[in-house]
């Protein structure tokens, strides 16, 4: 249920009830128009950092599409911003000309980062974004993160199994069993107290 949560939040599941409350709106009610431009302020990181990205278009035009969607700069503005942004996530500005089979594991998840933070986000849902590297890209992802939640002042939806990251990355742990939150709250009160059997199972 945790993948199902996330993206539904972002309505690439459409939910069929329930509530989801974002920027003082009901996410579920909004119209296409409204939907489009909300979806500005909240993106999303998947877990397959692959087949996420257009193996057609260039790694610039990947990074760029979004910009020039939502009419925040024209083509040869948002090139530049790409450029910018890859520098930012740690990768070459060269490389935007680029196709995504020429980069490793960890280098395409640089560029899903990149993609998600060029509209300057609110919000982002990071889908099991580090769950499909190796444990050393892992941590570097990770840092990242960090890195660009403070300069960007984000808030993430981390969604993740592995108990060592969540306890890193995150401020407060939703609990997920069978589907439902069984368990919230701050980091350290999950990690030292847990309340609910199943948190109790899976940290020991």
């Amino acid at each position: 249920g945790k993948t199902t949560c996330g993206r539904s939040i972002l309505r690439l599941v459409e939910p069929n009830s329930g509530e989801v409350h974002f920027r003082g709106k009901n996410l579920p009610e909004l119209g296409e128009a409204e939907l489009r431009a909300t979806r500005r302020h909240m993106q999303i990181i998947f877990q397959d950092p692959f087949s996420s990205l257009n193996p057609r278009q260039t790694v610039g035009d990947i990074i760029a599409a979004p910009m020039v969607l939502h009419g925040i700069c024209n083509q040869v503005e948002a090139e530049e911003k790409a450029r910018e942004l890859l520098a930012k996530v740690g990768l070459q500005p060269s490389y935007a000309s680029r196709y995504p089979h020429e980069f490793s594991g960890g280098q395409r998840q640089r560029i899903g980062i990149a993609r998600a933070v060029a509209l300057k986000p609110d919000f982002v849902v990071c889908d099991e974004a580090v769950s499909a590297l190796d444990v050393s890209v892992q941590a570097q992802i990770i840092n990242l993160l960090l890195d660009l939640k403070d300069e960007f002042g984000l808030s993430y939806l981390f969604i993740a199994h592995d108990l060592s990251v969540v306890r890193h990355i995150s401020d407060k742990i939703a609990v997920m069993y069978l589907g439902r939150i069984v368990e919230f709250a701050e980091r350290d009160a999950i990690f030292e107290n847990p309340a609910h059997p199943y948190t109790q199972a899976l940290l020991s």
